[in-house]
């Protein structure tokens, strides 16, 4: 039967959600706080430069593939895309670096120029890395989350050891080199958490970065959230911006309206992509499953502080993705995970998106991001961001041997405050909740209220957790239960 269903947030597992709704029949319209849609996603343009505010990495392409041939359409019909070649570079200090190829054969002839004997490792691991690949991302992933009965499988029953192993333990018995060794942990900062907390089963992430390498969607991953949005109102999906979703009400145990901009909006189904927490909060509190004490006791993934960079110049040695590996990794994962604070020597990542898309940034200039992870929830002041800035870009000019700092025409910041404001994010947090051992799966928050009846979660707090393909993951996954729900 169809169904007025009303869906809080346009990022990508909203959009996703509304899509698969749609198409069963349902009336869906999506409330957006901001101006424009997107979420996380959003874009910036500024004097000519557009920047992505929030995902730059395009990883899994099997994952969108999915996702569009749910409804008889390919990536290509949206957007156009290129694998970056090489994928992306990691410096280690002045002219130490390592330049990660497009494909693993290369890759590891440069394992094996680093270290002796490591080529024949890497396959070894990266064969593992694809066998849990395969059993994650096209089988357990698009299961809900709903009973531990999900993760057993005869597959992952082969596998049991691998979720109580961590990817620390397991890079540094097959490689003794520090390089190699941070650069296979890097994939599974991507799940929010440090490599020594998340379980080995996780290498499915190297197998993303490795075996199915990095693209870049013309003009942005803005692309894609335009994409989203093109299919969604195909199927006739109402989406409306600057409407702020106020408080849910519940009467008689069961979702039943919307305050929207001071005006209540009835719905038979709610479902929000918004974050988890604040969702939670325009409920009375007795018709909230998770209470404070529960949100403080979890793992969450960093914040960030980022800036968004014009150079009136072209920037030379890097690539288009670069991470900066030239500090102590452990001691900024101490300030990120065990003692929260600003970390005394960051590590950064800087994207330069004009290196491969001329509309990234007029001709003869460059558009720079640059991000270092930061604790969610830390103090959060203009002086500190500048302090960090300069910072970053003293050691970027080092490494990169050019001087830069004369060449910035504007930048702007986006760091804790921001993500709180713009989208009400728990703490400031980037990227949800870290996926370690006893936040995977069934032990996460729930796709479904258990409280009450009609109101729906998707997102990165909920399954299967952080990152662009699982947010679109998430979306299929809810509309599938709501569609059980209905039956």
């Amino acid at each position: 039967m169809n169904k007025d269903i009303k869906i809080i947030g346009s990022g990508f597992s909203a959009l996703a959600a509304s899509c698969y709704l749609a198409q069963q029949g349902h009336t869906v319209t999506i409330y957006e706080k901001n101006a424009t849609i997107g979420g996380r996603a959003r874009q910036l343009k500024r004097d000519g430069f557009t920047f992505d505010i929030g995902p730059t990495w395009y990883w899994m392409p099997d994952v969108f593939e999915r996702f569009f041939a749910d409804f008889g359409k390919k990536p290509s019909d949206y957007y156009e895309l290129t694998k970056l070649s090489p994928a992306y570079q990691v410096y280690f200090g002045i002219n130490e670096f390592v330049t990660i190829s497009d494909n693993l054969e290369e890759i590891a002839n440069t394992f094996e120029s680093i270290e002796k004997g490591s080529s024949v490792a890497l396959k070894e691991f990266m064969a593992n890395a694809k066998s849990n690949y395969d059993i994650a991302i096209k089988d357990l992933v698009y299961r809900p989350g709903v009973s531990p009965l999900e993760l057993i499988t005869l597959e992952t029953a082969k596998k049991v050891s691998q979720f109580f192993g961590t990817i620390s333990k397991d890079v540094r018995i097959k490689f003794k080199n520090k390089k190699l060794i941070q650069i296979l942990e890097f994939p599974v900062l991507f799940l929010g958490a440090k490599p020594s907390d998340t379980p080995s089963f996780y290498s499915f992430m190297n197998y993303a970065d490795f075996g199915m390498g990095t693209w870049h969607p013309k003009n942005g991953m803005y692309s894609v959230i335009l994409a989203l949005e093109k299919l969604a109102k195909e199927l006739d999906v109402e989406i409306i911006t600057n409407a702020n979703v106020e408080k849910i009400i519940v009467i008689n145990g069961k979702a039943d309206s919307l305050v929207v901009n001071g005006e209540v909006i009835e719905a038979d189904i709610i479902l929000s992509g918004a974050d988890y927490h604040h969702t939670e909060t325009l409920l009375d509190e007795r018709d909230r499953v998770y209470s404070e004490k529960y949100w403080e006791s979890k793992t969450f993934a960093p914040s960030s502080l980022l800036f968004y960079v014009g150079f009136d110049k072209k920037i030379e040695n890097v690539e288009h993705h670069s991470l900066f590996f030239d500090v102590d990794f452990d001691i900024h994962a101490e300030a990120i995970y065990d003692n929260p604070k600003w970390p005394d020597e960051p590590l950064f990542y800087a994207s330069f998106p004009s290196k491969t898309d001329l509309n990234a940034a007029p001709e003869g200039q460059e558009a720079g991001i640059f991000l270092i992870p930061i604790a969610p929830g830390i103090e959060d002041l203009p002086e500190i961001r500048e302090i960090y800035f300069e910072k970053i870009m003293t050691r970027f000019e080092k490494l990169t041997q050019q001087n830069l700092k004369n060449n910035v025409i504007f930048k702007e910041s986006f760091c804790v405050k921001d993500f709180i404001k713009d989208y009400n994010s728990y703490k400031g947090n980037a990227y949800g909740m870290a996926n370690t051992l006893f936040q995977t799966a069934f032990l996460r928050p729930k796709l479904k209220s258990k409280k009450v009846k009609n109101l729906y979660f998707t997102g990165q707090l909920t399954v299967p957790g952080p990152g662009v393909p699982p947010a679109l993951i998430s979306g299929k996954l809810v509309s599938e239960l709501i569609r059980k729900d209905r039956s």
